[in-house]
């Protein structure tokens, strides 16, 4: 199962494109669009989502609700889109160039963004022609088509969640997670405003992200995803690039601005002995084989352990600063202030919805490289046979 997606920030629109999904699953833009409406959400985000009011259009894969089997193409319009139509036109420009438009050309890159490198990687003399596709606007479709996953998921059994764990240095209480399901922990996190488990972190997180703004600074933070249910054995420890922790830390370092990534205990390891990390095996007829502890984060030698598997990412602060830093115009080589974009003083609560989605489709991917995923049916009963192989073993 794999995915592309194209599109430009200021672009008509983005538009994804997903092969090797089962038939017969059943797919509504209504969840979809429920993702997606998460995304814009969360203390600290900028007026872009005052402008977008994104939803999703599904126009190829699916008919009358359940998926063909065929690709599956997903479409998010880009309302802002008429205001960019000059300037972000498909078509050759004309003789007469509108004054404006050359203002929205862009020469001075932005420290910690893709603008110069990109430039200079693609010869882009107009840095917008970099920012543009580099622009977390991307990660709008690939909520979307978490959304997907996470539909297909839930019918295997499988939940995935989000939380911010930190934001600015303030640091939530994990141990509120502890003992929860799945879905209380969803209650409570999409009814805060910075989508964290914790009430007094979350306020001091919300004071953090207002005198950033105030000082025309970012901030980031930690987010952290839990998928429950999933069978044990799922990856592999053969290949390298079949290691199911491989591909999901892969998948969070893709998001933008994400600068690392750790699974259980992750960078505390470090400091323990191995006695206090590694998790002991126990057997009971009734769950088979558990771990008394998941330091580990459910994953072993590339594979799932059948533990929940928790991940989790570090989002550096957001580089569009009102106060922006020195850069350097590449046709002058003077010294300026950095351009300003339409920013964010935190979006941390909004990549935790990105990290959830795109964990989501690592996780299903992963199963659909593991078990017969041509049909949902022969999909829930292949897993059903191996969850009691596994059990037995």
């Amino acid at each position: 199962m794999r995915y592309l997606t194209a599109g430009e920030s200021h672009g008509p629109q983005l538009t994804a494109i997903i092969e090797g999904l089962p038939a017969q699953l059943e797919i509504t833009s209504e969840q979809i669009n429920k993702e997606l409406k998460r995304r814009q959400g969360g203390h600290g985000r900028g007026r872009r989502m005052q402008i977008e009011k994104d939803t999703v259009a599904i126009t190829a894969g699916v008919r009358h609700g359940k998926s063909l089997g065929s690709p599956v193409c997903l479409v998010v319009n880009n309302d802002d889109w008429k205001h960019w139509t000059n300037i972000m036109g498909i078509e050759p420009l004309g003789d007469e160039i509108d004054p404006e438009d050359i203002k929205r050309q862009i020469a001075r890159p932005r420290p910690g963004h893709a603008d110069l490198v990109g430039g200079m990687k693609y010869g882009h003399r107009d840095l917008r022609n970099v920012l543009e596709r580099s622009s977390a606007r991307e990660t709008t479709v690939r909520v979307a088509v978490g959304a997907v996953a996470k539909q297909l998921l839930k019918q295997l059994g499988i939940s995935v969640v989000a939380h911010v764990t930190k934001i600015g240095g303030i640091e939530a209480n994990l141990n509120l997670a502890s003992g929860k399901s799945i879905e209380e922990i969803r209650e409570i996190v999409e009814a805060d405003s910075v989508y964290c488990l914790d009430p007094i972190a979350s306020a001091k997180m919300v004071e953090a992200i207002d005198y950033a703004k105030k000082a025309g600074d970012t901030i980031g933070g930690v987010v952290e995803v839990i998928v429950t249910g999933m069978p044990a054995g799922v990856g592999s420890y053969v290949h390298y690039d079949r290691k199911l922790d491989g591909k999901l830390a892969m998948a969070m370092m893709s998001i933008n601005a994400f600068k690392g990534v750790e699974i259980g205990l992750g960078f505390e390891m470090a400091n323990l002995f191995g006695s206090q990390v590694h998790d002991q095996i126990s057997w009971n007829k009734e769950d088979g084989y558990t771990r008394d502890t998941n330091r580990l984060g459910g994953l072993e030698g590339g594979m799932s352990t059948g533990m929940p598997i928790v991940v989790r990412g570090v989002m550096k602060p957001i580089p569009t600063l009102y106060k922006p830093l020195q850069s350097v115009d590449i046709e002058t080589k003077e010294p300026f202030k950095a351009s300003i974009e339409r920013s964010d003083s935190c979006a941390v609560p909004a990549a935790s919805v990105v990290a959830e989605a795109v964990i989501a489709w690592e996780i299903a991917a992963a199963l659909l490289d593991t078990f017969n995923g041509d049909q949902l049916n022969t999909l829930k009963a292949d897993i059903e046979r191996h969850r009691a192989y596994t059990k037995g073993f």
